[in-house]
């Protein structure tokens, strides 16, 4: 084998290895795993243990967040949500929201991040003006 070709051959494997991990990290990145945390209870968190809420305006299938509310509770979309332990995958779904845009769900309630939380554990979102929550999945959607 000449120079060139173990020249190509080493950038074959190594986008071959890239690629490979890259899926594996992306796999990693779509699952959401239920956290405790003492005082809040059991919550949801995306992989990297970002705590994920939801908003009692919205409905099954509908966000009520658009314009600047979007920028204090940033969505959580990704394509295809992976269950963690306790999860169900059927509990995960999308909507597409009026402006356009994709967002996941769980049990048909619209996801979001809370712009205040800037470590894995926070969970500084909760309670905010009485209607931003954390997801516990054992009793949600709550009764209202």
């Amino acid at each position: 084998m000449g120079k060139i070709g173990k020249v190509l051959s080493f950038w074959l494997i190594a986008a071959f290895v890239f690629l490979a991990m890259g899926k594996g990290a992306l796999a990693m990145d779509h699952a959401v795993q239920k956290l405790t945390k003492e005082g809040v209870g059991s919550y949801l968190a995306d992989a990297k243990g970002m705590t994920l809420y939801w908003f009692m305006k919205d409905s099954p299938g509908k966000s009520a967040c658009a314009g600047p509310c979007v920028e204090k509770w940033p969505i959580y979309f990704r394509e295809t949500v992976k269950a963690g332990e306790g999860l169900s995958d059927g509990d995960f779904g999308t909507i597409t929201r009026e402006d356009g845009k994709k967002q996941s769900t769980f049990r048909g309630y619209p996801l979001y991040y809370w712009a205040g939380d800037k470590a894995k554990g926070d969970t500084s979102g909760q309670g905010v003006n009485k209607v931003w929550y954390v997801i516990d999945p054992a009793a949600f959607p709550p009764k209202m």
